[in-house]
């Protein structure tokens, strides 16, 4: 399943959720510009490699930050930056744009250190913004569970253009993740299974879920009003906030 859009308008310019996505393309097409030996070598030095934790660096403890805006490929990048785009400006528009700052950042670490204890010993870097997006997952969830999620299936030559609710569309996502990051400690190269950090997008979605609701600023719109014109009533479309 792939989203296409939500049906929640925000009321407010989703103004950090565009400079996030700003600062994870200038990283990434940094990244571009580097040739492939530089590239291996700001990859090991600024994405998240769990063992380095341990090895009394504390530098590396800051590459729990500088790795959420780090991407691997032109794929993961804007597979995340279109997550990042359809999904957060919403939860921005609940924060505040320092508040959702905040809550993303948290969120990508708390991913981090989860992903960090399931595999202390592992020598692969992580990096991706999956993990702090994970947390803007489960605090939408929370905030807006009968969303619309307008949804592309591709079903062999027949694909499908659906609505789903919010909760269901993320609930089912979640439950992939860990459905997959079970499957992935059952193996002997488990943190290698299919090259994503799962425990991290559980870390950040249960962070996001649980936590998301300590950053709320701002109050949910009032219930639609209805409206009165000779014999006709109508109601204003549901905007489905909490």
């Amino acid at each position: 399943m792939f989203p296409l859009r939500d049906s929640i308008r925000s009321r407010h310019f989703p103004v950090m959720n565009w400079l996030l996505v700003g600062a994870n393309a200038l990283v990434f097409l940094f990244e571009l510009s580097l040739s492939p030996g530089g590239r291996e070598t700001f990859i090991q030095e600024f994405a998240l490699v769990p063992t380095r934790l341990f090895d009394g660096d504390l530098q590396a403890w800051l590459t729990l930050l500088t790795s959420m805006f780090m991407h691997g490929g032109w794929f993961h990048f804007i597979s995340n930056m279109w997550i990042l785009f359809i999904f957060g400006d919403n939860v921005e528009d609940r924060m505040g744009s320092f508040p959702y700052l905040l809550f993303f950042l948290l969120s990508g670490t708390v991913a981090g250190l989860l992903q960090v204890f399931v595999y202390p010993t592992s020598l692969l870097p992580t990096l991706g913004a999956s993990g702090a997006i994970a947390g803007v997952l489960g605090a939408y969830i929370f905030l807006f569970p009968k969303a619309r999620v307008v949804t592309f299936i591709p079903i062999f030559l027949f694909p499908w253009i659906v609505e789903i609710q919010a909760f269901i569309f993320l609930g089912f996502w979640f439950i992939s993740q860990l459905y997959s990051g079970f499957a992935a400690l059952s193996l002997p190269s488990g943190a290698d299974m299919g090259g994503v950090a799962w425990w991290a997008h559980i870390g950040g979605f249960v962070f996001g879920l649980l936590l998301g609701r300590f950053f709320l600023l701002r109050p949910p719109p009032p219930p639609p009003r209805r409206y009165y014109q000779v014999s006709d009533v109508y109601d204003l479309p549901p905007e489905d906030y909490r």
